[in-house]
């Protein structure tokens, strides 16, 4: 809890010059922004260690979760985000906290260049369902479980994503939001049958 206090604190100083989060949501920061980022560790696989974390923004889901599970051994945070200044913000989160993060100052398309398999991989508010899965389909493997915070539109974005994608879904009611939930996915790969993993 003091590291998340200290990320608030960075987070408020840091909101004067830049647009973290919606301005009308910081009195609610802790319920709409820490609790709902949060929420995603208790849901992702006891053994996962490596996570990466796309459209960043602020840092939310993936900084939070980061302090969270910074005593896990050889856990690593892998936060993607393309606008730099978020970027520089983020690094001096990590940096202050300890949190195990690397930031990388890049769009999407270019980081899943790289390659990497990661075991969980969660966004928040990026994009409809059907285009982020196109993302982040080359970073699932087999076991790679997606964890993705979705709005009261959910069952609209499953069933059109559904029609390029073939995956397990469950939905978990969210823990911040009444209308919100949280989406696992797993098995994630295209309709053509090519393995989107890799």
């Amino acid at each position: 809890m003091d590291r998340l206090g200290l990320y608030e604190s960075l987070l408020l100083k840091w909101q004067k010059s830049i647009n973290l989060v919606s301005t009308g949501t910081l009195p609610e920061l802790w319920r709409r922004h820490m609790l709902d980022s949060a929420q995603l560790a208790g849901l992702a696989p006891e053994g996962a260690l490596r996570w990466a974390d796309l459209g960043s923004g602020g840092g939310f889901p993936g900084l939070v979760i980061a302090v969270l599970l910074a005593e896990r051994p050889g856990f690593e945070m892998h936060l993607v985000e393309s606008d730099q200044r978020k970027c520089i913000f983020m690094r001096e989160v990590a940096r202050a906290t300890g949190a195990p993060a690397t930031i990388h100052n890049m769009r999407i398309e270019a980081f899943v260049e790289k390659g990497a398999i990661f075991d969980v991989v969660s966004a928040r508010a990026l994009a409809p369902l059907d285009r982020l899965l196109g993302w982040a389909a080359p970073l699932f493997g087999p076991e790679t479980t997606g964890l993705l915070l979705k709005g009261k539109g959910v069952e609209d974005e499953l069933t059109l994503a559904r029609k390029s994608w073939i995956f397990k879904a469950d939905l978990h009611p969210s823990q911040s939001d009444p209308a919100g939930s949280v989406l696992m996915l797993r098995g994630l790969h295209g309709t053509d049958r090519e393995d989107a993993g890799g």
